[in-house]
């Protein structure tokens, strides 16, 4: 449907456009579509079944059945520097010193950039309600469209966009 398209264009608008702690910028957007969102939807199902994760196989269905998939992300964002130990480090400084775990996503990270992302991604899913395009935040998107490389931010998460007669992310 091509209205969704333009609906996730405007999501990517509004996801950039949020505000952010101190005017820098680390959110990152992405729209697949057509056969990359079929693709996507069956990693997550095949994800799920080879770490024996739960409920990826049911939200790779509901991502199989979608129109498009916005990915909302942060990569290589700094501390705010401010010292506020929200990350769990005494001071921003112990918090770049910190060696990066990274399994299904990449950290420690800022609060504050944190805090950014959650911004953008309100930002997002209130765009796609004004159009009344169904949708739901899946950190499953992330960390799968991650693992297979769609991405390579440090942290994702994943808004699936659906226009049907029945919201399928909630009435399942």
């Amino acid at each position: 449907m091509q209205g969704v398209e333009v609906v996730a264009q405007m999501m990517e608008i509004a996801a950039v456009t949020a505000p952010k702690t101190r005017g820098e910028n680390y959110v990152q957007v992405k729209t697949l579509l057509g056969d990359e969102v079929r693709k996507l939807g069956e990693q997550m199902v095949a994800y799920g079944e080879e770490h024996h994760r739960s409920n990826f196989d049911r939200d790779g269905k509901n991502v199989i059945h979608s129109q498009a998939v916005v990915l909302i992300g942060v990569k290589d964002a700094k501390p705010a520097g401010l010292n506020c130990s929200a990350c769990g480090y005494a001071t921003c400084a112990e918090l770049e010193e910190a060696t990066p775990a990274e399994e299904e996503f990449k950290g420690p990270i800022c609060a504050y950039r944190l805090l950014d992302m959650g911004i953008a991604l309100g930002s997002a899913v209130k765009m796609a309600g004004l159009f009344n395009v169904d949708n739901r935040i899946m950190y499953r998107i992330g960390a799968v469209a991650r693992a297979n490389g769609w991405v390579d931010w440090d942290f994702v998460m994943g808004i699936p966009l659906s226009v049907s007669g029945k919201n399928i992310y909630f009435d399942r």
